[in-house]
């Protein structure tokens, strides 16, 4: 497996309140995190940064994962402490009360990853096969979100819509939270795409798919991505993740 992991501040913000990480363990099982803070003057960065970092300390200590089941468990029960512990951060300091983050991550083999999910940043998969699949994965657990999924609006509509940053699910706003998760197998040339909305907002799934067909390198399709979001405003900060299954090589190293 290859991986990239790019951030970008954008055009109009000044500080970046999203984070991100990827890191292999002794199998070449690779976990990938990205999260999109929010709420009060820098407790958006910490939310983000702590879900990032303690995401990342659980999956040092994990074991290696041999079932579906297994992942499943296991990135669901880690994501679920960082609620908590986020939201104990929050109660116990005045500065961060409110604060939350959005979270995708992904725990990738060579025969399958598993996902999880909470608020509006999303996952995609770019399958290499005769059709040249490419679907979201995750569903945005926001207003927009949910006015699409009702029929109310379209997708293009949701883009611009003026209250499409209403998330509905977040990490460490409430005592406990709903986590989405599922597993999905993939086949070598597969990609796998983690995004927050400052990428989404601007760029549609068709785009990314297209970018993800060119031939270049992870590094130069997340560059791409992030120059088509800032070209149209860059309104948010950008995080892109993307994964690429090569054959059963194992990989190395952390971001």
């Amino acid at each position: 497996m290859d991986a990239v992991l790019k951030t970008d501040v954008g055009q109009i913000r000044a500080h970046n309140e999203d984070d991100g990480a990827y890191a292999w363990n002794s199998d070449g099982q690779l976990f990938v995190i990205v999260a999109d803070g929010m709420g009060g003057h820098q407790a958006g960065d910490v939310a983000s940064r702590m879900t990032k970092e303690s995401l990342i300390d659980k999956w040092k200590k994990a074991a290696v994962f041999r079932t579906p089941l297994e992942a499943e468990q296991w990135l669901e029960a880690s994501v679920r402490e960082v609620n908590g512990e986020l939201y104990e951060h929050a109660s116990g300091n005045p500065e961060c009360q409110g604060m939350g983050t959005t979270v995708v991550a992904a725990m990738c083999t060579n025969q399958f990853v598993t996902t999880a999910h909470v608020g509006d940043s999303r996952i995609y998969l770019k399958e290499n096969d005769d059709n040249g699949g490419f679907s979201q994965l995750t569903s945005d657990h926001s207003l927009v979100g949910e006015l699409v999924r009702s029929g109310q609006i379209t997708e293009d509509e949701a883009m611009h819509h003026p209250r499409r940053n209403v998330v509905l699910r977040a990490l460490g706003t409430e005592v406990d939270v709903k986590i989405d998760t599922k597993t999905i197998n993939w086949d070598p040339g597969s990609y796998l795409l983690l995004c927050t909305d400052g990428l989404t907002d601007k760029v549609p799934g068709d785009e990314i798919h297209l970018e993800l067909n060119k031939e270049q390198d992870l590094a130069g399709i997340a560059d791409s991505l992030i120059r088509l979001a800032n070209d149209r405003g860059g309104e948010d900060n950008v995080t892109i993740a993307i994964v690429r299954l090569n054959g059963t090589e194992k990989g190395g190293g952390e971001q």
